[in-house]
């Protein structure tokens, strides 16, 4: 570790930073998505809960919060939206009546869909513009330091 340390040094740190490439480039690729998505009517945070739900419909909102990356509160008021729109309806669990899981409803299921393919679209662009053996590495290695990192929590 010290001896990556060392060869940095001589560089500036911010614009070589992990955190902040991790969070810059996260930035300027989901820019252009994201503008998308509110084009189709969503803010952000709900475009999230769609995605999330698409992969977990009947999730709970606490598993919710940690996919879509929102503090609970927050995210429980835009359920609340969400709701109110018709995309998302809200079930206690069978198992456990003071759980409450969150489904699509029919309109926010296909809204998902529809965007979820266009993502797959976006993120296609960006990864060809990486290119080659860089574009094929980039996902697995950043999951692998997720896994490494929420093994730590």
């Amino acid at each position: 570790m010290r001896s990556l340390e060392n060869k940095r040094s001589d560089q500036p740190f911010v614009t070589s930073y992990l955190l902040y490439l991790l969070a810059a480039v996260s930035e300027r690729a989901s820019s252009e998505f994201h503008a998308h998505a509110r084009a189709a009517g969503l803010r952000v945070p709900e475009w999230r809960v769609l995605a999330c739900l698409a992969d977990e419909d009947g999730a709970m909102v606490t598993r919710l919060a940690r996919l879509s990356l929102m503090e609970q509160s927050r995210l429980t008021r835009i359920i609340d939206q969400m709701v109110e729109r018709g995309l998302v309806s809200r079930r206690s669990d069978p198992e456990d009546r003071r759980r409450v899981r969150v489904f699509l409803t029919g309109m926010g299921r296909d809204l998902a869909h529809e965007l979820i393919v266009d993502a797959r679209a976006h993120e296609a662009r960006i990864l060809d513009a990486l290119g080659g053996e860089d574009a094929e590495r980039i996902k697995p290695i950043l999951e692998t330091l997720l896994a490494q990192l929420e093994q730590q929590d």
